[in-house]
């Protein structure tokens, strides 16, 4: 058989490499489509002029583009029979990604779990993307409910690694030559730098994105995302297209410009969760926590620490009495991004 149904728990040991297939060089119809797809405004990305002025040679490609790419290439190995994707930790991008560049991703597992039904386990995996000359450009962990083929095989040693409850500070990257000394706040879209924020302050997004089948199923495509619970409707007993996760975090952060214009590069992903599922006539909502801010080895370079809400519900509530999440949270992001100081 030369066609791949792709891995299951079984398949999986810890210190196992993968490599994954089909390199991807990206270009300025990502960065149009992306923005077709989602509401984005981010200055940083929308104009190279603005770009030079803070240091840049031009306008990187967003954040999320990389890391939607780089999670795409690992997918079919990964993913393929996953029931959900679980979360992130330890997320950091180190270096920016330009039109022209080819990105490339392998991963490591580093930890497995089953479920006591005996049906499926997590698997933790640490993915790592690089450019054309082999440098890693962003690195992440994250974990997945994945299915078992053979409910019969053994169940592996239990191995959850240790992770970092957030990159600290010290260990943000700002990338080459970004500079905020000549930050031109009235052309990003608001006034607010990072003295502007407290800790603590909650920011209500206002805007809401209703998701739509069509648009979902593109844009995971777009990434080359083949798990199967996006696009097969008989692959769940609801007979619904679960939505990529991802798009949910992208439609989020895009929504975020409307209070936080000025938090321009993500360059750590602390931790995040797929509450609920998404699904397709949901409206996307989002409101952000200012969790820390901290100072860059870059003068005027400063870092804000976000928690990112995206909830199919109005309010602000994450969490029931119980402790759980409130059934409307979509996701809970945990992120630090870089902001004029």
């Amino acid at each position: 058989m030369k066609t791949n149904p792709g891995r299951f728990f079984e398949d999986y040991s810890v210190g196992q490499v993968i490599r994954h297939a089909v390199p991807r060089t990206l270009s300025g119809g990502e960065r149009a489509l992306y923005h077709a797809l989602y509401p984005a405004r981010g200055a940083l990305y929308s104009s190279d002029d603005f770009a030079r002025s803070c240091g840049l040679p031009q306008g990187p490609l967003d954040d999320l583009i990389v890391f939607h790419t780089v999670f795409g290439k690992s997918v079919p190995d990964i993913s393929l029979n996953a029931v959900a994707n679980l979360g992130y930790a330890e997320g950091r991008f180190l270096k920016p990604v330009y039109p022209g560049d080819t990105l490339c991703s392998s991963s490591e597992v580093i930890g497995l779990k089953q479920n006591s039904n005996g049906k499926s386990g997590v698997v933790y995996v640490r993915t790592t993307g690089t450019n054309q000359h082999g440098e890693p450009v962003l690195e992440y962990v994250r974990w997945v409910m994945v299915r078992k083929r053979d409910l019969d095989a053994p169940a592996p040693e239990t191995s959850v690694p240790e992770l970092a409850e957030a990159v600290a500070p010290g260990d943000l990257i700002v990338p080459e030559g970004l500079r905020f000394d000549e930050y031109d706040t009235e052309l990003a879209g608001e006034p607010y730098r990072l003295g502007d924020y407290a800790l603590g302050e909650v920011i209500e997004h206002v805007d809401g994105v209703t998701v739509e089948e069509a648009e979902h199923m593109l844009a995971t495509r777009l990434w080359q995302n083949t798990a199967k619970v996006h696009f097969d409707a008989t692959h769940r007993e609801d007979g619904k297209r679960l939505i990529y996760g991802g798009h949910v975090i992208s439609l989020a952060r895009a929504l975020s410009f409307n209070g936080l214009a000025n938090a321009q590069m993500i360059v750590a992903i602390n931790g995040g969760a797929h509450a609920n599922p998404c699904f397709s006539g949901m409206t996307v909502r989002a409101w952000s926590e200012v969790l820390d801010k901290a100072e860059t080895a870059v003068p005027g370079v400063g870092a804000i620490r976000l928690r990112l809400v995206a909830s199919a519900g109005r309010g602000t509530e994450l969490r029931g009495a119980d402790g759980k999440y409130a059934p409307d949270v979509l996701l809970d992001l945990d992120y630090w991004a870089l902001i004029p100081a």
